[in-house]
C-alpha cells in the first residue's frame, strides 16, 4: 500500500538524498542578478521605444529579451521610487514618500531599518551582495546604509552629484570617501570600470548587482568621448550625448557577461526610477518626472536572461518595479516572508511567456503623500486635487508638470488613449465607481494627505509636502 510505503525509513532515506540533490541543483542554478537603474531617463528616450536616437546597446538587448510596455515605478521621485524598488512596497507603506534634502528637518529620515530589501533577501539565498551608485535612501542615517540594508560592498555617491554641496560630489567606498570632489564626467566611467571589474571577477556563489546610474539627471554633463556623439544641437543634443554614454554603459556590462562566458546564467533588468525631467521624452505619453500623468510613472523597461527569457518580446501587461523583489525571490528560491504586505507580484510567467495577463489588479499613484489616480490596465481615474495637495515638486505646472491642479475628476481609456487627453468620466459611471471604490480602500490601507492608513509606516516628517521647515 501506498502509506506502508511512505513510512518506509530506507524510502524516507532515499527521498531526502533526492531533496537535496534538488536543492543543490536549485542552488547551482541560481541565476546572478543584475539590475540597471538609470536616473530621469523618459519613455520616449530610447531607441526601442520609438527615439529618433539609436541606443544600439539597449535596443538589442531588448531585441534579445522583453521589452515592457506598461511598466510603473513606484512613484514618480528618486527617494520614495528607490524606496519602493527596494523593498517591493508603495512608499506609503514603507514610510518613505518623500525625497529626502541636506537640512536638518530629513536628519534621521530614511529606508526603515526593519524594512527588509532586495538585498537582505537574495542575501538569505547565499547571494554576494554588490551596489554601484546613487542610493539616496538615507545615507548617512542610521541603519539606513547600503551595508545595513543588506549590500555586501558599496561604491559610489550617495546621492545627486552637486559640486557646489559638501559631500554631495564625494566617492564613497562603503563608508569611507575615497575621492573627496570627484568631476560629474567621470562618475559614469568609474561606476562601469567598476562593474566589469567585478563581474569578471571569480565568483564562488551567484551575485546580486544593482548599478544606479546618475545619468541622465543633472547635470546634463557627458564624459569626453560623449561630446557631441548624438549630433543634435543645444540642450537637448546635450541630453542625447548623455543618453549615449548610459547606452555605452550597458553595453560595456553586457560584454563583460558574454566574456566571463555567464550571460545565459543572468537575469539583467534595465529600467528608470521615473520620467523624464526637464530634458528628455516620455515619448507619447502626458506629463513626466513630478507628476501622475503616465509620463511620470511609466518608464523603459527591458528583462534579459537567455536561459529562461524568450528573445524578441514585447509585453503590454501591467507590471510594476515593485515586481522586482518578488521575481528575484522566485529565481533565487528564497520564500516572501509573511509577516508583511507586498505591493509587487511575482512576474515570472510574464517573462517566459508562459503567461500573458498582469498579476495586477489596480495601480495606485501617489503624489507625496496624496492620491491621485488609480487605475487598472484599462481604466485610469484622476481624482479633483489643488496646488495645496501638491508636494513641493508639482506645486504648479511647468515643462512637463500637468495636471497639477484638477477642479473635477477625469477618467482615461489607456488603451486608446495613453496620453491621457480625452476624458470619458461621464460615459462609463460603473469604472468610476469601482475605481472610487478601490481609492477608499487603499486609502483606509495606506493612507492620504490627510488620513493615516492601517498599514502606513509612519515617516517622521513635519509638514512633509512642503522641502524644508515647518
Amino acid at each position: 500500500m501506498r502509506s506502508a510505503r511512505r513510512s518506509d525509513p530506507t524510502l524516507l532515506g532515499l527521498v531526502s538524498v533526492f531533496l537535496l540533490v534538488l536543492t543543490v541543483g536549485a542552488y547551482a542554478e541560481k541565476p546572478n542578478i543584475i539590475l540597471i537603474f538609470a536616473d530621469d531617463l523618459g519613455y520616449g528616450d530610447l531607441g526601442c521605444y520609438g527615439a529618433d536616437l539609436a541606443t544600439p546597446e539597449i535596443d538589442r538587448l531588448a531585441a534579445q529579451g522583453l521589452r515592457a510596455t506598461d511598466c510603473l515605478v513606484g512613484a514618480n521621485v528618486c527617494g520614495p521610487s528607490r524606496s519602493a524598488l527596494m523593498t517591493g512596497r508603495y512608499p506609503m507603506r514603507v514610510g518613505h514618500p518623500i525625497s529626502r534634502h541636506p537640512f536638518p528637518k530629513y536628519a534621521a529620515y530614511g529606508i526603515a531599518p526593519d524594512e527588509l530589501t532586495m538585498a537582505e533577501l537574495l542575501k538569505s539565498a547565499g547571494y554576494y551582495t554588490k551596489m554601484i551608485g546613487k542610493w539616496h535612501l538615507g545615507f548617512h542615517v542610521e541603519g539606513s546604509h547600503p551595508l545595513d540594508a543588506g549590500f555586501d560592498d558599496y561604491l559610489g555617491l550617495h546621492s545627486n552629484h552637486l559640486a557646489s554641496r559638501p559631500d554631495a560630489s564625494a566617492l564613497y567606498r562603503n563608508r569611507e570617501i575615497v575621492r573627496a570632489d570627484i568631476p560629474f564626467t567621470e562618475v559614469t566611467k568609474l561606476y562601469t570600470d567598476e562593474a566589469v571589474e567585478f563581474i569578471k571577477a571569480d565568483h564562488k556563489e551567484p551575485f546580486f548587482l544593482y548599478f544606479a546610474h546618475h545619468i541622465p539627471h543633472t547635470p546634463i554633463e557627458a564624459s569626453e568621448p560623449f561630446v557631441g556623439a548624438s549630433g543634435k544641437p543645444g540642450k537637448d543634443g546635450e541630453y542625447s550625448d548623455v543618453v549615449l554614454e548610459l547606452d555605452h554603459s550597458v553595453g560595456r556590462v553586457v560584454a563583460a557577461l558574454e566574456e566571463a562566458g555567464i550571460v545565459d546564467d543572468t537575469l539583467l533588468v534595465f529600467l528608470s526610477d521615473n520620467g523624464p525631467a526637464r530634458f528628455g521624452s516620455a515619448g507619447d505619453l502626458l506629463g513626466g518626472k513630478y507628476v501622475t500623468t503616465e509620463g511620470g510613472h511609466r518608464v523603459p523597461a527591458i528583462f534579459h536572461w537567455p536561459k529562461r527569457i524568450p528573445a524578441a518580446q514585447v509585453s503590454d501587461a501591467l507590471m510594476t518595479s515593485m515586481d522586482l523583489l518578488p521575481l528575484f525571490c522566485d529565481v533565487a528560491g528564497v520564500a516572501l516572508p509573511t509577516d508583511r504586505t507586498y505591493d509587487g507580484k511575482n512576474i515570472i510567467k510574464l517573462l517566459t511567456g508562459e503567461e500573458t495577463q498582469s498579476p495586477h489588479r489596480y495601480f495606485h499613484y501617489y503624489n507625496g503623500l496624496h492620491l491621485q489616480a488609480v487605475r487598472n490596465e484599462k481604466w485610469k481615474l484622476h481624482f479633483p486635487r489643488s496646488s495645496d495637495d501638491q508636494p513641493y515638486w508639482a506645486k504648479r505646472d511647468s515643462g512637463k508638470r500637468v495636471y497639477t491642479t484638477l477642479e473635477a475628476p477625469l477618467l482615461f481609456n489607456l488603451d486608446t488613449d495613453a496620453g491621457e487627453r480625452k476624458n470619458v468620466y461621464s460615459q462609463h459611471p460603473e469604472v468610476v465607481a469601482e475605481l472610487m471604490r478601490e481609492a477608499e480602500r487603499i486609502r483606509a490601507e495606506i493612507g492620504d494627505l490627510h488620513m493615516v492608513g492601517r498599514d502606513q509606516r509612519p515617516h517622521g516628517l513635519a509638514n512633509p509636502q512642503e522641502k524644508g521647515e515647518p
